[in-house]
């Protein structure tokens, strides 16, 4: 049987301590340096398309995503929102550009919060008071989204292009306009696709105010271009303490924007490690197809949902210290593979049975594992 032993888990060491700000609820969702740092996307299909978007956010659900942003350019969107805030299993922000009524739309239809683009909705700085009313009666925070390619033409003229001082500048300003009217619930995101100038803009809001902030490289690129954009950009943010909600922005299907932002998570242990792949990038002492191995084995653990980390290493040299420190690892070589568990060789097998072993031992940790994450456990016997 297990029994707890009820001991404190000292907590996983993290690169910098959370900038304080002001804390909102998103939904159910707390959004500020007292809540963990949570992840978004946004659907890709039509609004309006109750069955499909609804579909979409089911699937994000699914793959770890915190809150969800749908798009309202028509009015045929806004009158989808309702039974999309409804069913949706995670709060809903409609993302609203242009035509300002949606605003009031998205607010009366019970959306966890809306997010607005000062820069191209037409007389927005003349609509503050009406819109802080709505989202002050109905409790719905407002995102002011200030992206480079949108900016207000006031700051394009006085600053020449979209820099770090031109989108700090207008997110300050459009703030400023809310909490003239006592309305304080507001997110602030300043995306730009360039990471140096994004990360500057960021540290410049961080410095001016208290309010939360959302993390985007917007137009990141295609998806391995985008992770590595968006990884950068807020390593050097998160280790700065600045961040509260992430979205990768990625050309490629949302779900695969929750898994790098959730792994980027992860690796900075602002969220808690699952699975976790150490292996080794191959090299002229490997005596097995390392690349195979790892996706081999990557593969037949998909969707395990417990902080496990295997080792899976191909030569003498790093592979038995890298098995050993890991949770389940594999020194191979001379084909065959000794296959560790917490520092310990229970066994040695031949090269075509690594994978099939490995999966096989996981298993049998995963089942062992405690019910509380991060409670320590002893078997008695």
């Amino acid at each position: 049987m297990t029994v707890s032993l009820g001991m404190p888990v000292p907590p996983a060491p993290t690169l910098a301590e959370r900038r304080k700000t002001r804390q909102l609820m998103v939904g159910p969702v707390g959004v500020g340096s007292d809540f963990p740092i949570s992840v978004q996307s946004m659907t890709t299909t039509l609004t309006a398309d109750v069955n499909a978007t609804l579909q979409q956010i089911a699937e994000l659900t699914a793959a770890g995503c915190d809150i969800v942003r749908v798009a309202c350019p028509s009015q045929d969107d806004a009158d989808a929102l309702p039974a999309i805030a409804r069913k949706s299993q995670i709060p809903v922000v409609a993302d609203i550009h242009f035509q300002p009524k949606y605003v009031f739309a998205a607010i009366e239809a019970g959306c966890a919060a809306v997010r607005v683009n000062p820069g191209n909705i037409r007389k927005f700085d003349d609509q503050v008071k009406q819109i802080a009313a709505a989202a002050k009666d109905h409790g719905t925070p407002i995102r002011i989204g200030v992206n480079a390619g949108s900016l207000d033409k006031r700051l394009l003229a006085k600053y020449g292009k979209a820099t770090p001082e031109a989108l700090a500048e207008s997110a300050m300003w459009e703030a400023s306009l809310f909490a003239e009217h006592d309305f304080h619930d507001i997110k602030i995101s300043v995306k730009h696709n360039d990471p140096v100038v994004m990360v500057r803009a960021y540290e410049l809001l961080a410095e001016q105010c208290d309010y939360p902030l959302h993390l985007g490289v917007t137009e990141a690129g295609p998806a391995f271009q985008g992770t590595i954009k968006s990884a950068v950009a807020f390593g050097a943010l998160l280790r700065q303490g600045i961040g509260d909600t992430i979205r990768v922005s990625l050309s490629a299907p949302p779900v695969e924007e929750i898994k790098v932002g959730t792994q980027i998570l992860q690796s900075l242990n602002l969220r808690p490690r699952k699975l976790e792949i150490v292996s080794c990038p191959s090299c002229g002492r490997a005596q097995v197809d390392v690349y195979k191995l790892a996706d081999e084995v990557t593969a037949g653990l998909t969707g395990m949902e417990v902080p496990l980390r295997v080792a899976v290493m191909g030569c003498v040299v790093n592979g038995p210290g890298e098995a050993r420190e890991a949770d389940l690892g594999v020194a191979s070589g001379n084909g065959k593979g000794q296959i560790f568990v917490r520092g310990e060789v229970i066994k040695t097998v031949p090269e075509h049975q690594i994978v099939e072993t490995l999966i096989e031992e996981a298993l049998k940790i995963a089942e062992s594992m405690p019910p509380v994450e991060g409670e320590p456990t002893v078997v008695v016997g």
